[in-house]
Formats: C-alpha cells, sequence, structure tokens
C-alpha cells in the first residue's frame, strides 16, 4: 500500500488529490504524519479529498493510530491515519 507522508509545509489540496487518487487505485490508503503541524494538514487533506470522491459514491472514514518510524538513525512516533471507504 502507498503510504502518503505528510509535513507541516504540505499542501492539503495536493494531498488531497494524491489520496484520491491513491483512494480509487487501492481502494484504501495510509498517512504517516509527525507532529500537530502535519497532522493538521493530513486531516484538512482528509475533509477536502472527501468531497473528491463524495461524487463516486464513495464516503470516507479514518481510523488514527500510532506507528513508530525510524528517521536517520532516530526512533519517532508518527501518526498513522488509515482512510477507507465505509
Amino acid at each position: 500500500m502507498d503510504v502518503l507522508k505528510v509535513s507541516t509545509k504540505s499542501n492539503p489540496n495536493s494531498v488531497a488529490g494524491a489520496l484520491a487518487g491513491v483512494l480509487r487505485e487501492n481502494g484504501k490508503a495510509e498517512i504517516q504524519a509527525i507532529g500537530a503541524g502535519a497532522l493538521n494538514q493530513a486531516v484538512k487533506a482528509i475533509a477536502i479529498a472527501r468531497g473528491f470522491v463524495a461524487p463516486h459514491g464513495m464516503d470516507l472514514v479514518c481510523v488514527p493510530a500510532f506507528i513508530d518510524i525510524n528517521i536517520d538513525g532516530e526512533e519517532r512516533t508518527a501518526i498513522k491515519l488509515l482512510v477507507e471507504p465505509r
């Protein structure tokens, strides 16, 4: 499954477009965000993507979870958002 990595500087509209594309292709998607700003951009992107896929009869749900990832040899805790149709 493709993992979309979102940062504080990510454009929510761009992430929403990528998210909608992954959902249409795979039926589900995973978003990873580290920090409050990145999580904010990710949630905005999910809200925007709902509008993109709604005309195709898709209603999205999001399941949050913690995930430990390794960045430059350092262990970090990220939020993983699993997005899939209801």
